[in-house]
């Protein structure tokens, strides 16, 4: 049977990526038919936005480098809010779109290749002579540089034969092809500086390690952990490295959703070594984290500091430099202050009444007693949103692989029904978990559908104030009218329901019963548990937000005048 085009990204896609997250329409039809056909696992979504998503959750939960596929035109443009989140995410995948025809576009076609230039998203056009060594390009380009890579199908070549012999062993295509990405490896430890390091760590009073996701990828926190030992440091994450050092001297999550105690600690840092973390907003917790450290110290791949309060840079590969460190560290150093600190950490968990003044749920006796209820073996994924702080800080996860948090990135809600889908597909090991908002959920209804027919276990948890919660917080106390943020409630069990899931509508903490019951029975199909949860009552790191923002119109305005 002869190979078409679409035959020949289909060959290449499916010998990489075990999971293909698609739509399907008129621009990628032959494609996904091709992979279906042969038995490929292909998930089919409901709206082009939680392909990529999915993808993206897909890979955070597993490692895996997964592919999504959508069609041309509108079915394109519907996935780019996806595509952006996973461009600034560095999330690696290969996505696979139908495209105008190589004669010209129509009336309906856009350009494509340069919407996802906009977002930073390289495009690679698929040929009759080269489909299947673009497509290992774009894998090989997508694991190296750890972003999403377009392969386009011009539409009247889907059904084309491919000439020239390409087959999916055919080597990638030559570097010619890969000098259109920048890229710069990380230059090479420089003794200098894992020596200054090490000796700063030694000297420190109060020594602090944290850990972000760039820990986790390097494979860095066991030896980030025996730093830290042989110093007495403490140590802290940010939400994408929940657990990577495995110690009981770490004192959580790092920045706007850390615990009170956490924050503490954090803050009495003279000496902070920072590995693979962004030091964005959040995670500085605008601008507080540091506030007792006279020296921090940041190590990554990227050219320079990513924040102000850096002292000293470092570029280089997390595990490379963290070897350094330790091969100079003097084996004798203080501890002093992990004599001063108790155990364990119990972050912020004690003393929340079941009800806010309003008599709805407080969100955070509902986290503490889902910490109770669920399985430990379990992967926690989140919509973004007022709510968001609660998962992380109530809900713990048993490696950073099971805690998630996609949609930061972009700050888009929207997404949490997407990336459920993706941690279920990939890891059925464990139960999936999504925290999400009655705002963000609103807007994938129709991917509820797709986690009933394409999962075999998933647990939603709405946290539902009847409201968009972060502006009635952000702006409302501002003074700005509420009307357009505050909605009637919305029964989401009982639409799930009649999608063929579970569910209950919960007013009380003993209704949560109902959950510890469908997991005992075995957590089967979607279960989805509409937590009415008081509007009163504000998460901290939202006080911060406000506070940080309105000092700064106030600076800008002085500024003005």
């Amino acid at each position: 049977m002869t190979s078409t085009v679409s035959d020949a990204v289909a060959d290449v896609v499916a010998q990489h990526s075990e999971a293909v997250f698609s739509l399907m329409g008129n621009g990628n039809a032959h494609f996904v038919s091709s992979l279906t056909s042969r038995g490929h696992r292909v998930v089919n979504v409901r709206h082009e936005t939680a392909t990529v998503i999915a993808a993206q959750s897909y890979h955070l939960a597993t490692g895996k480098i997964p592919a999504a596929s959508t069609t041309y035109g509108a079915g394109y443009t519907n996935m780019l809010t996806s595509l952006a989140e996973a461009r600034l995410a560095r999330i690696p995948m290969v996505v696979v779109v139908g495209d105008a025809p190589t004669t010209g576009p129509r009336a309906q076609d856009i350009d494509q290749a340069g919407a996802a230039a906009a977002l930073h998203v390289r495009t690679l056009m698929a040929g009759i002579a080269d489909a299947g060594q673009v497509t290992c390009t774009a894998y090989e380009v997508a694991a190296r540089d750890r972003v999403p890579v377009i392969v386009a199908i011009p539409y009247d070549l889907v059904d084309r034969p491919v000439s020239g012999g390409d087959t999916e062993s055919d080597k990638p295509t030559s570097q010619d092809v890969l000098r259109l990405w920048e890229w710069h490896d990380a230059p090479l430890v420089a003794k200098d500086d894992a020596a200054a390091v090490a000796a700063a760590l030694a000297q420190a009073e109060r020594p602090l390690i944290l850990a972000g996701r760039g820990t986790v990828l390097a494979g860095a926190g066991s030896v980030l952990r025996e730093i830290g030992d042989r110093v007495g440091a403490l140590f802290a994450t940010s939400l994408m490295a929940h657990q990577v050092f495995e110690s009981s001297w770490d004192v959580g999550i790092a920045g706007g959703f850390s615990s009170p105690r956490a924050a503490e600690l954090i803050g009495q840092a003279d000496v902070v070594l920072v590995v693979g973390a962004s030091l964005n907003l959040y995670q500085m917790r605008y601008n507080t984290l540091f506030e007792g450290a006279h020296s921090v110290i940041q190590v990554d791949t990227l050219a320079s500091a990513t924040h102000e309060q850096v002292t000293r840079y470092v570029r280089a590969d997390a595990r490379e430099f963290s070897d350094a460190v330790l091969r100079t560290l003097p084996a004798d150093s203080k501890k002093a202050w992990r004599a001063t600190v108790e155990r364990p950490f119990t972050g912020d968990s004690v003393g929340h009444a079941d009800y806010g003044p309003d008599g709805r749920l407080d969100p955070r006796a509902v986290m503490d007693r889902f910490e109770e209820l669920l399985p430990a073996q379990r992967t926690v994924t989140q919509d973004t949103g007022h709510f968001m702080g609660w998962a992380a800080r109530h809900l713990t996860a048993p490696d950073p692989q099971g805690m998630l948090l996609p949609g930061l990135a972009l700050q888009s809600i929207g997404l949490g029904v997407g990336s459920v889908l993706g941690v279920a597909v990939g890891r059925q090991d464990r139960l999936p978990v999504l925290v999400t908002g009655d705002g963000g959920l609103a807007m994938e209804l129709s991917e509820l559908d797709t986690v009933v027919r394409e999962t075999e276990s998933a647990l939603i948890i709405v946290l539902n104030d009847a409201a968009y919660g972060m502006e009635v917080h952000q702006y409302g106390v501002r003074g700005l009218d509420t009307a357009a943020m505050i909605f009637e409630e919305m029964d989401f069990a009982r639409v799930a329901a009649a999608l063929g899931a579970k569910g209950a509508k919960i007013r009380s903490i003993e209704e949560l019963d109902a959950v510890r019951d469908w997991i005992a029975l075995g957590a089967r199909g979607l279960f989805v548990a509409d937590v009415a949860i008081s509007a009163q009552v504000v998460a901290d790191w939202l006080g911060m937000s406000n506070t940080y923002y309105t000092s700064l119109a106030d600076s800008t305005a002085m500024t003005a005048s």
